[in-house]
């Protein structure tokens, strides 16, 4: 019945995926955080940048930045990601990409939670000398990120999906072999759902685990 998959590695192309996305969600939560931390700084400067990066940034197609990354950083600029080798190079291009892109979402998300924080907490540890820094760290992303653990989830669950568009620049993930399998084969249907379900795979279970994290560590208001 599965014939069709011998002489595929499709196991192998979502390990790929699930590489891409695992190294993308950490960057963009790191990312993410620095741009939410930015948003709500008392400096002009800095709260516009954030403000100015998630506005262009969320408006631009992930296809054209992940197309960027290769035709723009690596092709024009010179960009060799550390690397001589052209599929590695590819994998990391596309994992900046993904972080570029979806950092924005993780950000506003996060800025969702931030404003959910009593302002009277803020003010209260600012009274007793803690600096914004401080106050952001230790007081608000805390209860921030306990709060937004569902929203952030499905920025997760979004990212892994939209890994398939670094097929666009080479990288051997799921959505390519997919793509090699369907013109090489006759068996579109039984290919479409091998793919589906592995996707289906991959997200279902993270979404249905912090689902129940999300219950567990509400903050009690």
């Amino acid at each position: 019945m599965f014939d069709f998959l011998q002489g595929y590695d499709v196991l192998g192309a979502f390990w790929t995926t699930v590489k891409l996305a695992a190294l993308s969600a950490v960057g963009s939560l790191v990312w993410g955080t620095l741009l939410a931390g930015m948003r709500v700084s008392p400096v002009p400067l800095m709260r516009g940048f954030g403000t100015a990066y998630v506005n262009i940034v969320r408006n631009i197609p992930l296809t054209v930045i992940i197309v960027f990354t290769s035709l723009g950083l690596a092709d024009i600029f010179g960009v060799t990601m550390g690397t001589s080798d052209f599929k590695v190079q590819g994998f990391r291009l596309a994992v900046l990409g993904l972080i570029a892109y979806h950092a924005a979402f993780v950000c506003e998300a996060l800025r969702s939670g931030i404003n959910t924080v009593p302002v009277g907490q803020a003010e209260a540890a600012r009274a007793i000398g803690l600096s914004f820094s401080q106050v952001l760290r230790l007081i608000i992303l805390p209860q921030a990120f306990r709060s937004v653990i569902g929203p952030l989830a499905n920025v997760l669950i979004a990212l892994t999906k939209n890994t398939t568009v670094a097929a666009a620049i080479g990288v051997a993930e799921a959505a390519s072999l997919m793509k090699s399998m369907i013109e090489n084969e006759a068996q579109t249907v039984a290919i479409g759902a091998v793919f589906a379900f592995g996707f289906v795979v991959l997200t279902l279970p993270t979404g249905l685990f912090l689902g129940w994290l999300s219950k567990r560590l509400a903050v009690k208001r």
